[in-house]
């Protein structure tokens, strides 16, 4: 499913229409979103899809539409320091944004039923940490993925302030899913054809509210035509952080503290000359709901009877601002990465600089 914003050129563009649609609308949310390039988790043959707000889905690798994962981010209510469930974590993009927000010093789980969806998720997310800005401009929950069946995890398990399920959840399981969650934590999941919050508002007291239509593949049933036993998801145990660990986050949080300081002593409130560069104009357009149901693929298209008169005041606009900002564009410098730098500047031996770059090279 999804469909329901104009595609990107890049990332950026991307979140601006969700923006401008009203799917992302919380500072927390679009932070994490733009911190995280949704082309980073694609095969390389099928980057050029990236942008679009559509679900993709190759083998048993499947990221669900922008838009989706939007409300979903959005009616989690994340906060730093709670733990997450994600059920059916798939390749690690929303895990991955979930632990940004969530901080050192919270908890993010994931259980996915395919092994190799898996080695993509823990390739990926290795990726990200190796190689993103991202990773030093936020206090990261670095995930923890276990394979198994979503609907076999152990009874003894801990429960969870936030649980996510990304498949299709029939009304026969939604106790199940519910016991998941701690008193006071939310629940959000595809539930009867609709996106669902629950929250927990007591011992067996529930709120639930009906999102948005959606489609999604139903959650598969346990087999067990082979042992005829059941074979138990046990999660993560829920560790307690190492001196060395809470050191390093400790220092790294010190860092940049001074580089912000830094920052705000030599530039004041803010840059006083912000480079400028061309903004693309989002134009009012048709909305496309696109959705898939198995092989077959159903389209609805509802429009605006004012947006083809308001197409060419838009593209007179355009044309204006562009010829205004043309003479004084300019490129805006590649991004620095002023923790790693202050780091490698540290006089510490390399070892211990690396380490506090989480081993990252250069």
């Amino acid at each position: 499913m999804g469909g329901a914003v104009s595609a990107g050129e890049d990332n950026d563009e991307l979140i601006d229409n969700l923006k401008e649609a009203q799917y992302i609308r919380t500072e927390l949310v679009e932070q994490a979103f733009r911190a995280i390039d949704r082309a980073d988790y694609y095969l390389e043959e099928f980057k050029d899809n990236a942008y679009k707000d559509l679900a993709w889905k190759h083998g048993n690798i499947h990221l669900s539409a922008p838009c989706i994962y939007s409300e979903v981010m959005e009616a989690l209510d994340l906060q730093p320091g709670l733990s997450f469930l994600n059920l059916g974590s798939g390749t690690g993009y929303l895990s991955s944004m979930v632990g940004l927000i969530l901080g050192p010093f919270g908890v993010n789980h994931g259980v996915e039923l395919h092994s190799d969806v898996i080695e993509y998720a823990k390739q990926k997310l290795e990726f990200f940490i190796k190689t993103s800005d991202s990773f030093d401009k936020f206090e990261f929950c670095e995930p923890s993925f276990v394979t198994g069946n979503c609907l076999e995890i152990s009874p003894d398990c801990t429960q969870y302030d936030r649980v996510y399920c990304g498949a299709g959840v029939q009304k026969e399981h939604e106790d199940y899913m519910k016991n998941l969650l701690k008193v006071g934590g939310i629940l959000v999941m595809p539930l009867e054809e609709k996106l669902t919050k629950i929250t927990r508002t007591g011992p067996s007291a529930w709120e639930t509210k009906k999102i948005l239509a959606v489609s999604f593949a139903p959650l598969i049933q346990p087999n067990h035509a082979d042992s005829g036993k059941s074979r138990l998801v046990h999660l993560p145990p829920v560790a307690v952080r190492s001196l060395q660990d809470l050191a390093r986050i400790a220092i790294r949080g010190t860092i940049k503290k001074i580089i912000h300081q830094e920052t705000m002593n030599k530039n004041g409130n803010g840059l006083k000359n912000p480079p400028r560069f061309k903004r693309r104009r989002v134009r009012r357009r048709r909305m496309e709901t696109i959705v898939f149901l198995d092989k077959e693929v159903f389209a609805s298209r509802i429009s605006n009877p004012s947006d083809d008169n308001n197409n060419s005041e838009d593209l007179e606009d355009e044309r204006q601002e562009e010829e205004e900002t043309k003479p004084s564009d300019l490129k805006p410098d590649p991004p620095v990465n002023f923790l790693r730098e202050k780091v490698l500047s540290l006089p510490l031996p390399d070892p211990l600089k690396y380490y506090l770059l989480y081993y990252r090279e250069k």
